[in-house]
């Protein structure tokens, strides 16, 4: 198997969850449980299985509770980004806590649940990866791979893997998995405050430098307190 482009993670856990409520009344997003384990653990467990062993993890709603949870890990080594003072959202989270992420670095969503196929989601991702080439490099997954998820996608593909979005009123082919690997060059100039990510993907779009990969497994949105048994059941299975 390949080797990992980079050995550290960005876990993205600082978000309000309001779309999750009323579970995250009490409790942060990341902390809601799904198959017997806080979501925030389903992913720092893929990232040990796949070898990466730092990962920094943002804090900002019910940041103590996380906190606490999160720095009992061995494996991966967990640093914490502390935004208790302000949510920076995604863009901002990563401009704050790049000091702690060498180039390249992953970043996932801390409430993603996903099925390896043939490959770690990580080395899908660190096999298709060409620093010269690419500012973000996005692991995609096909409407047939993603399940509870009933939107209308949001990329478009070409053969070279460059991404454009989905264009109002269309179906785009790909869905972001919120899993990618980024280079500190997406970074650079990068707006203060909060900000999202988007702003970044943009310029690296209209530069010819945000790009695809697909994803060989199956990823399962789990936004809403309604989408936890489906998922559930579909783990049993898989």
């Amino acid at each position: 198997m390949n080797e990992l482009a980079s050995d550290t993670a960005m876990v993205m856990a600082a978000g309000m969850g309001k779309r999750m409520r009323p579970l995250t009344a009490s409790q942060p997003k990341p902390m809601v449980r799904v198959a017997g384990k806080p979501l925030i653990d389903h992913a720092l467990d893929r990232l040990a299985d796949a070898g990466v062993t730092k990962a920094v993890v943002n804090v900002h709603y019910l940041a103590d509770a996380l906190e606490a949870h999160v720095l009992e890990r061995k494996m991966p080594r967990v640093t914490i980004s502390d935004e208790r003072d302000q949510l920076l959202e995604t863009g901002g989270g990563l401009v704050k806590a790049q000091h702690e992420l060498p180039d390249p670095f992953f970043c996932l969503n801390s409430d993603n649940i996903w099925l390896d196929g043939p490959a770690s989601a990580f080395h899908d991702l660190s096999r298709a990866w060409d620093a010269e080439k690419m500012d973000a490099l996005l692991l995609l997954v096909p409407h047939t791979g993603a399940r509870n998820f009933d939107g209308k996608g949001d990329f478009h593909m070409d053969a070279m893997g460059r991404l454009i979005r989905r264009r109002s009123g269309r179906v785009a082919p790909y869905i972001y998995t919120g899993i990618q690997l980024v280079s500190k060059r997406l970074l650079r100039d990068a707006p203060e405050g909060p900000f999202s990510t988007n702003i970044l993907w943009t310029r690296a779009m209209e530069e010819g430098r945000l790009f695809g990969v697909r994803f060989t497994g199956e990823w399962y949105e789990v936004g809403t307190p309604q989408a936890i048994r489906p998922t559930e059941e579909a783990l049993k299975l898989g």
